[in-house]
């Protein structure tokens, strides 16, 4: 990944409110879809390895708290703005085919979604905004939005800090971190295969 949206650029030119402006954005709003979350949290962790950013104890408090409110912020806007939400034509940026795949996955594992959708780019954007819109209840809501959040913004960045310390990981660092944008999209692209297919029957 280049240019602006290079994880170790976004670091090196924002820095941890950078990261954690971001991860909220990428986790509550919808314009935030595009937003590199996950190899974000692996470069993070890579770079405090390295003692080039904030100490991990500070990341593991901070960006899961970044995540967490994301998903509140989320979740009120879609609860505020309802279906209307997602009632948009496609643009540039925003596809309906987004909101379909969310839908599906949100269907296919209901209140789950909020947890799993943590590890799905994309879909963790739509479902947060699609709990509110359901009336899911906010209770259960925040809960599972909590239990994710640490999940993620944590696990992920954990995964960078441990490889960090791993000379072959250290000295290829940008290698790792396309490998880790590449295992990201797995998800994305195993729902639009099965979206795909549920319209071959469906038709």
């Amino acid at each position: 990944m280049s240019g602006f949206l290079d994880p170790t650029n976004l670091i090196n030119t924002f820095g941890l409110i950078g990261i954690m402006a971001i991860l909220f954005a990428e986790t509550g709003l919808l314009v935030g879809f595009f937003l590199p979350g996950d190899s974000l949290l692996f470069t993070a962790g890579l770079l405090a390895a390295g003692g080039l950013i904030a100490p991990l104890w500070v990341l593991l408090l901070l960006l899961p708290v970044a995540a967490i409110a994301g998903n509140l912020v989320g979740y009120w806007i879609g609860r505020k703005a309802g279906p209307a939400v997602f009632n948009r034509p496609d643009s540039r940026l925003f596809k309906a085919e987004y909101v379909e795949r969310s839908q599906a996955f949100f269907d296919r594992n209901g209140a789950r979604t909020i947890v799993l959708a943590r590890f799905v780019p994309v879909v963790r954007t739509f479902a947060t905004v699609m709990a509110g819109a359901s009336r899911m209840d906010l209770r259960r809501y925040a809960v599972y939005s909590v239990i994710g959040g640490i999940a993620w913004a944590a696990g992920v960045t954990l995964l960078g800090f441990w490889l960090g310390q791993v000379a072959l990981v250290r000295d290829h660092v940008e290698l790792f971190i396309l490998g880790i944008v590449a295992l990201s999209l797995v998800p994305v692209a195993v729902e639009f295969l099965r979206a795909r297919s549920d319209r071959r029957v469906r038709s």
